[in-house]
C-alpha cells in the first residue's frame, strides 16, 4: 500500500479538422456572435477517420512518452468515455494492446463529462490499496458521432468536439505529499433525464435550461467542498480546470468560489468545444504544455454532466 498517488505526465490529441461557428451557420439557424455569447465556443475539432480508441491511444502514447516510464511499468488502463461505438472489446484493452502494455487491469467507465475525475479517483484508490503501481487514465470522446447536426439545441449549445487527454499516475514514496487529493463525487440521478444519449442510433438530447440552472446553482458548493477535502483554500489554487461546457457556467463557478485574477482558469472550449470526458485532461495537458502552471502547484479539477454526475479533486501539477 502507498500513501497516495500523483500525476507524473499528461498528453493530449485532437483531430486536424476544424469546424467554425460560421461552418455551423450553414447547417442550422445560428451565427458566430450568438454562439460565442451564449456558449463561448469559436470552433471545435471533428474526427473523420479516427475512432475513440485511436484518439485515446494517441493521447496515452504522448503521456507515457512524457512520463519517463515504459509500457512495461503500466498495470492499469482506465478510459472514460460515453461515445465509443464498440461495446466489446472495450477501449481500454485496445489502448493497452496498441501500446504493448501486458496484462493490465483495463476498463472503461461512463459518467459522461465527469468521467476523467472518476477515472483518476479509481486509479488513485487502486494505487493506495496496493492493487496498482502505475496507471494511465484517459478521457476520450467522439461526440460528433452523436450529434444531430440539424438540431440547433444540441449541435450549437452542446459543443460537439472530439479529442482525448491522458494522465500517467503513479504512487508516491513514503513521506512524500500525495499529488491527487481526495475525490468528491456524486450525482443528481433524479435529474438524469435532462441530458440523454439513448437507443441503438443515439443522438444527444438535452433540456438546456434545466442543465444550465443545475450547473450554475448546485456546482459551486461541490467545488468548494473538493478544495476543503484537499485542505486547500480557493485563493491558494494556481489553476481551475472545470469541464468545458459553457463559459457562462465556468464564469459563474469562478465567481462563487471567489477566485482572483491570479488563478488560471482553463477555457479550452473556445477552440475545442465541449469534449465531455476528454475536456478536463485536454485543457490541463495544454496548460502544462504551455507552462502556464508551475510544477507542484495545486489545480482544481471539477467535472459535471450527464447523469447528472459530478466529481472533482485537487491535483498537483506535474
Amino acid at each position: 500500500m502507498t500513501a497516495g498517488s500523483r500525476i507524473v505526465a499528461m498528453g493530449h490529441y485532437q483531430p486536424s479538422r476544424v469546424v467554425t461557428n460560421d461552418d455551423l451557420a450553414t447547417i442550422v439557424d445560428t451565427n458566430d456572435e450568438w454562439i460565442r455569447d451564449r456558449v463561448g465556443i469559436a470552433e471545435r475539432r471533428i474526427a473523420d477517420s479516427e475512432s475513440v480508441a485511436d484518439m485515446a491511444t494517441f493521447a496515452a502514447e504522448k503521456a507515457l512518452a512524457n512520463s519517463g516510464l515504459t509500457a512495461a511499468d503500466i498495470d492499469m488502463v482506465v478510459v472514460a468515455t460515453c461515445s465509443s461505438v464498440d461495446r466489446c472489446p472495450n477501449v481500454a484493452t485496445r489502448v493497452a494492446a496498441r501500446l504493448g502494455i501486458a496484462a493490465p487491469a483495463a476498463f472503461d467507465l461512463n459518467t459522461a463529462c465527469s468521467g476523467f475525475s472518476y477515472g483518476l479517483a479509481a486509479a488513485d484508490h487502486a494505487i493506495r490499496a496496493g492493487a496498482t503501481r502505475n496507471a494511465i487514465v484517459i478521457g476520450a470522446e467522439k461526440l460528433s458521432d452523436l450529434i444531430d447536426w440539424s438540431d440547433r439545441s444540441t449541435a450549437v449549445l452542446f459543443g460537439d468536439g472530439d479529442g482525448a487527454g491522458a494522465a500517467v499516475v503513479t504512487g508516491v514514496a513514503d513521506g512524500e505529499e500525495a499529488g491527487v487529493g481526495p475525490v468528491l463525487w456524486g450525482s443528481a440521478p433524479e435529474k438524469g433525464d435532462v441530458l440523454r444519449i439513448e437507443g441503438w442510433r443515439p443522438y444527444i438530447q438535452q433540456e438546456g435550461q434545466s442543465v444550465f440552472r443545475w450547473a450554475t446553482t448546485a456546482l459551486a458548493p461541490f467545488a468548494l467542498q473538493t478544495c476543503e477535502r484537499a485542505g486547500v483554500r480557493p485563493e491558494e489554487l494556481a489553476a481551475f480546470v472545470p469541464h468545458q461546457a459553457n463559459t457562462r457556467i465556468i464564469d459563474g463557478i469562478v465567481k462563487r468560489l471567489g477566485l482572483g485574477p491570479d488563478v488560471v482558469v482553463a477555457k479550452d472550449l473556445v477552440e475545442s468545444g465541449n469534449t465531455s470526458a476528454a475536456s478536463m485532461p485536454l485543457a490541463l495537458s495544454k496548460l502544462i504544455e504551455r507552462r502556464e502552471v508551475p510544477s507542484g502547484a495545486p489545480v482544481l479539477l471539477f467535472g459535471f454532466g450527464g447523469g447528472l454526475t459530478y466529481a472533482g479533486q485537487v491535483v498537483r501539477c506535474p
